[in-house]
């Protein structure tokens, strides 16, 4: 499965990248392919572009705060989760894809 993603926590900084990497983690364990987007105290990192989102299966956002740009993921199935899920059990997440 081709799987985006987006975390971003209220001060950006800790926890939205703690939950990035649980997902990169756990999708590779999976089989699964993944391209996470930080948002946080250094603004948008790794931005997927809309390519990106219009070839993946899922948009996977973990999230504490409103996403900037989050129109670029109306045509496409989300999942919307805490951060503290992704981080915590990040197996939980996938598993609602």
């Amino acid at each position: 499965m081709k799987i985006v993603a987006v975390t971003a926590c209220p001060t950006g900084i800790a926890h939205t990248y703690m939950a990035a990497e649980q997902l990169e983690k756990t999708a590779k364990k999976l089989g699964h392919a993944i391209k996470v987007e930080t948002q946080g105290a250094m603004g948008i990192e790794n931005e997927l572009t809309q390519a990106d989102v219009d070839a993946a299966d899922v948009a996977v956002i973990a999230a504490d705060i409103a996403l900037e740009r989050p129109e670029r993921f109306d045509r496409i199935r989300k999942v919307e989760v805490a951060v503290q899920l992704a981080i915590r059990s990040p197996e939980a997440v996938f598993g609602k894809l």
